[in-house]
């Protein structure tokens, strides 16, 4: 494997460990309290779906379907999601609640000014735009894989 591929996946993951960590140590926000990481996400995914199974959320987060179940009791329960049901008894869909909604884009607004700060201070506009067409470039083939 080339050496930079390498170095390019070691980057990519201890950003998303330590940049998680980061940011969960730095946000002083209440919802940063009342959600945890896993939730977060498991929000964002079902917001990017728009209806998803919790079969597909555990493939999404790469889980055994008991955490993925426990995590939407939780999600439930604070009326985030809710289940809706399909002309297929045996199916049950899950999506973002109003209140679900409103809690993401208060979470995506802290996270978001989070960033703008800790690149403003230390990202050139350049390196910003190369970032970002590097990421655009990479979804793209991520979802011609069928990802």
């Amino acid at each position: 494997m080339d050496k930079r591929i390498q170095e390019a996946v070691d980057l990519f993951q201890d950003v998303m460990i330590y940049g998680t960590e980061r940011v969960i140590k730095s946000v002083d926000h209440p919802l940063w309290k009342e959600y945890s990481p896993e939730q977060i996400q498991l929000l964002k995914l079902i917001s990017k779906e728009k209806r998803v199974t919790s079969a597909r959320l555990a493939v999404m987060q790469a889980v055994h379907k008991s955490a993925i179940s426990s995590r939407i009791k939780k999600l439930l329960q604070k009326e985030v999601i809710q289940i809706v049901e399909t002309t297929d008894r045996r199916e049950k869909l899950l999506e973002l609640t109003d209140k679900g909604q409103t809690v993401l884009a208060e979470l995506d607004k802290v996270l978001t000014d989070y960033l703008e700060k800790l690149m403003s201070e230390n990202i050139a506009d350049e390196e910003i735009e190369q970032f970002l067409a590097i990421f655009r470039k990479l979804k793209t083939i991520i979802k011609m894989d069928g990802v």
